[in-house]
């Protein structure tokens, strides 16, 4: 069986950014989580090409 090392963990990555959105939304209100997702949604919209 051939194995090849991997460069990028992305189940690590994903986890390592799900807890640090965690941590930021946990000091916040609701509003305020409503507020940061409409800004995050204008600021952060990749379009697919075809």
């Amino acid at each position: 069986m051939k194995t090849t090392e991997k460069t990028f963990d992305a189940v690590k990555f994903m986890r390592q950014q799900r807890d640090k959105l965690s941590e930021k939304l946990s000091k916040m209100t609701k509003e305020e989580i409503l507020e940061y997702f409409k800004k995050r949604k204008t600021q952060m919209t990749i379009k697919p090409c075809a």
